[in-house]
């Protein structure tokens, strides 16, 4: 049942965030004048959805400064000028599932408009710079994340990895939350008990896992990108991403990439790649499919680092 609450500030990516929909994942934080980077609110959005041409067909319409979707039977929700998430929840609809898409799909919009890329994957800090492990869904990025974890390493982001490029033009990864979204096998390869975490809505068997301890809030340089593949192969294999294979690698893993034409991105998309493609260092790890390797995915990662 949702409720209404008392706006809450918290921080995330870098902004400060007030939000009438409770995010506990979030790290809280004390405004002034209740001034925030970025407002989460309630809204009806009803007659807008109904209101456009070209929503019959789409769940997603997509301007220069405005990003609507429909989730059937939950919401509809609208991003505006990477600075406003509005939320039309429909009748029963489930606080914890609208939660996962203002801090997924809606987020990665919002860093879009405010020209913010936003990698799919998690970073890790190791001797005080970050490591992205990119690639598809289900594809072990949380995992080797929470393997470094286990070593005594930082987390910087799960899920979506924020980046910006100084005037130097080198890449820096911005703090997300102290969470990581972890399957139950993943658990089961640390030894952690399932019993302990909250399941995600409607994925009972992947948990929200707190490592508030192990939660890096300093932006760092991104100094490396792994990409993970899982494959039809008997033993783990990495190599060196080719120039030429750096520009789709990064388009592929944007995170909602589709919104970038109908944003009118497609150029500063390209613009901000081959700026980060020029002096960092991307490397493609392939792993079979049905075996635990991510300890031995680990020690390939920091081998390869200090080459």
């Amino acid at each position: 049942m949702l409720q209404t609450f008392k706006p809450t500030a918290y921080k995330a990516f870098g902004f400060s965030i007030h939000s009438d929909i409770p995010l506990p994942e979030l790290q809280p934080v004390v405004l002034p004048d209740d001034y925030a980077d970025i407002v989460v609110r309630y809204a009806d959005l009803t007659e807008r959805w109904l209101g456009r041409s070209d929503t019959s067909n789409k769940t997603w319409v997509c301007t220069e400064d405005m990003v609507m979707f429909r989730v059937p039977e939950l919401a509809v929700f609208a991003i505006e000028n990477g600075s406003t998430i509005s939320v039309s929840p429909e009748k029963g609809a489930a606080e914890d599932k609208i939660r996962l898409y203002v801090l997924g799909s809606c987020m990665g919009a919002l860093l879009l408009q405010r020209r913010i890329l936003p990698l799919h994957g998690s970073a890790v800090v190791i001797d005080h710079k970050a490591y992205a492990f990119i690639g598809h869904s289900g594809h072990g990025k949380s995992t080797l994340a929470s393997a470094f974890l286990q070593k005594g390493y930082q987390l910087l982001t799960d899920d979506i990895i924020a980046v910006t490029l100084d005037q130097q033009n080198i890449p820096y990864a911005t703090p997300a939350y102290p969470q990581q979204k972890l399957w139950q096998e993943s658990l089961e390869v640390f030894g952690m008990d399932s019993r302990q975490f909250r399941p995600l809505f409607e994925r009972e068997t992947k948990y929200a896992v707190p490592v508030t301890s192990q939660f890096s809030n300093n932006p760092l340089p991104l100094a490396g990108i792994f990409e993970l593949v899982k494959t039809d192969c008997s033993q783990l294999h990495i190599r060196e991403i080719d120039k030429l294979e750096k520009l789709p690698l990064l388009h592929r893993h944007t995170y909602r990439n589709q919104l970038l034409s109908g944003s009118g991105l497609t150029k500063w998309h390209f613009d901000i790649t081959a700026r980060m493609s020029g002096s960092m260092a991307m490397y493609q790890i392939q792993r079979p499919l049905n075996e635990h390797t991510v300890h031995e995915l680990t020690a390939m990662v920091v081998d390869a680092i200090s080459e």
